[in-house]
């Protein structure tokens, strides 16, 4: 099995929003932040290639939308999703299984693209089943009124157009070493991927936990539809990563792109950051 991180660019969110109740002046000691209260954060995915499947977790924002939406978040940065996939080898027809962790825009955007003309949308990996939890699928198509803005039906309804939706209803194994967990306080049925490689257990965190300064339990993003469900599962999450020894790969974290966590006083906190390739090549 090789793994591989696939950065595709960077946008700008409110602090406020990204770290909830805890203070401005708790938070940005942790994480930077402008003078117009918005910090920067990674939309990074992970390709699995099992030597029978090449597996992308999320693919970022996309291109599609109009100047007037992708301006409301600075994306910034010159890596994208084509650049870093050709990085280490990949083209978009060589994927063979997209995981959506779920259908907020910025993890499911580079699922659907233009054609070359812009005159249609078509599946920007043509090859590729495409799995999400039915949960999040549902809410998707009849979105509440908190998330709907996230929810872009241009990112997602041609998936199952085209027969390629592979629809996931509880914790499961789809291949050898590696499975998806549901997890519902962000929004319903949030899937992350477990991913053994080489005796350790590698976590794609998705918006669990976004990124290291998030693995405090009262850091909860105000995104959260269930706060409160996410406090225990984050809790959960965390005291299982200590015991098995987890690593944690961030989506959104521009700094730390994986971390390990031990118990302390405090309770779980961070142990090592580490980039994923140089950890195993160490």
């Amino acid at each position: 099995m090789k793994i591989f991180p696939i950065e595709t660019g960077n946008l700008m969110m409110d602090g406020g929003a990204m770290f909830g109740v805890v203070p401005k002046v708790i938070w940005q000691k942790i994480y930077p932040v402008d003078e117009n209260n918005l910090c920067n954060w990674a939309m990074r995915c992970l390709l699995v290639d099992t030597g029978q499947r090449v597996l992308l977790l999320d693919n970022g924002i996309g291109d599609k939308q109009d100047e007037k939406f992708l301006s409301k978040y600075y994306l910034n940065g010159d890596d994208t999703l084509e650049k870093s996939l050709a990085k280490f080898g990949y083209e978009f027809s060589d994927i063979t299984d997209v995981i959506l962790s779920h259908l907020h825009f910025d993890h499911c955007g580079g699922s659907i693209k233009y054609n070359e003309g812009r005159t249609e949308l078509e599946l920007a990996f043509p090859k590729a089943v495409y799995w999400i939890s039915k949960q999040q699928w549902d809410l998707a198509l009849n979105p509440n009124k908190r998330e709907k803005a996230s929810f872009l039906p241009e990112n997602f309804l041609l998936i199952k157009e085209k027969g390629m939706l592979k629809l996931i209803e509880k914790d499961t194994e789809i291949y050898p070493g590696i499975r998806f967990k549901l997890y519902h306080g962000h929004t319903d049925g949030q899937m992350i991927t477990f991913i053994k490689h080489k005796g350790k257990t590698i976590v794609y965190m998705a918006d669990l936990l976004p990124s290291v300064a998030h693995i405090p339990l009262p850091y909860i993003l105000s995104y959260d539809t269930k706060p409160l469900i996410t406090l225990k599962e984050k809790e959960n999450f965390l005291n299982e990563a200590v015991d098995n020894g987890y690593i944690l790969f961030f989506e959104h974290d521009l700094y730390h792109e994986c971390c390990t966590v031990q118990h302390t006083e405090k309770g779980v906190r961070v142990k090592d950051t580490f980039k994923l390739m140089v950890y195993f090549q160490g």
